[in-house]
């Protein structure tokens, strides 16, 4: 299973881009991706998942 299979299954499902979640977070997409290649901490899975959030609700 490849990490933060959930986030990235909730970032495909509600058609968002990880330019869109990155820029919400207020970090560079190359940052974002290289985040997603490991399992986040707890400070980070807390940014990547109050901004996922935002971006849904805002849709």
């Amino acid at each position: 299973m490849e990490a933060n299979q959930t986030i990235r299954e909730i970032i495909y499902k509600n058609r968002l881009k990880n330019w869109q979640v990155a820029n919400e977070i207020g970090i560079y997409p190359s940052t974002l991706s290289v985040w997603l290649r490991t399992e986040l901490n707890d400070e980070r899975r807390e940014r990547v998942e109050k901004a996922l959030n935002q971006l849904i609700n805002n849709k």
